[in-house]
């Protein structure tokens, strides 16, 4: 019996989010289907987050104990090979019997994408958000949410009374004729924060609120304008397990 990590990536649009639910087609449960195929007797598969109904991956880390007498190569492939089409599985490892994806990682990265167009497009707004009326100029908003803070008024914390203090490591946007991409690295999220970091964003950008608002949004956490970016647009890219972050 020994531990593994995998890399899983999927199209999070037909699924009721990460965690399992007993009538819901989730990743987790997909997973844990595939495994048994294979003879795993587990009680469940570790996750390094969850992810919204809706939200995509292209790096969610999961881990499992399992008697495999074949290579790695070959367990990737023989999950694949039982997994739906809408998820994969890469670069499974061999790793520590206490490896735990979900707490011995440092930080974690998501990417969101949004484009400014006045017609629905329903091929793009299957991984990103239409935007209209459009957003002016993004590329300075990253560098209100650097460093250590309370984070209380974009998102909500995973567990009754948990902290909702938070350091992020990076956030950036980029721009591409439409397009517009949202990178933001942090130690931990809280519930539905990125999605609330875009959406008020994005209102910064339409003149709906102030750049101001969202640094004294900070420094004491009050309420602002309500709403939260869609899932389709949201992706978990990275989780990062030395401090290192590498995208690509």
């Amino acid at each position: 019996m020994a531990r593994y990590q995998i890399i899983l990536a999927y199209d999070g649009t037909d699924f009721l989010g990460s965690q399992r639910q007993a009538q819901a087609r989730t990743i987790q449960g997909e997973l844990e289907k595939a495994l048994a195929k294979l003879g795993w007797k587990g009680r469940t598969v570790l996750l390094a987050g969850r992810t919204d109904t809706g939200v995509h991956a292209s790096g969610q880390v999961a881990a499992f104990d399992l008697d495999w007498a074949h290579g790695l190569d070959e367990l990737a492939s023989a999950l694949n090979a039982n997994l739906p089409e809408d998820m994969a599985a890469r670069n499974a490892r061999e790793v520590g019997e206490d490896f735990q994806p979900r707490f011995d990682a440092t930080c974690r990265l998501y990417r969101y994408r949004l484009f400014c167009e006045p017609v629905r497009d329903p091929l793009r707004e299957r991984f990103a958000w239409r935007v209209w009326p459009k957003v002016g100029d993004l590329r300075g908003l990253g560098e209100i949410w650097l460093g250590r803070h309370d984070f209380a008024a974009f998102g909500s914390p995973l567990h009754s009374g948990g902290s909702t203090v938070r350091t992020v490591h990076s956030a950036s946007w980029q721009r591409k004729g439409s397009e517009w991409t949202f990178e933001v690295c942090a130690d931990a999220f809280l519930y539905r924060m990125v999605r609330r970091l875009v959406f008020v964003q994005v209102a910064v950008g339409q003149g709906r609120l102030g750049a101001e608002a969202l640094a004294s949004a900070l420094r004491k956490p009050s309420k602002l304008l309500p709403g939260i970016a869609p899932a389709s647009g949201l992706t978990l890219v990275e989780v990062c397990y030395d401090g290192q972050v590498d995208p690509d």
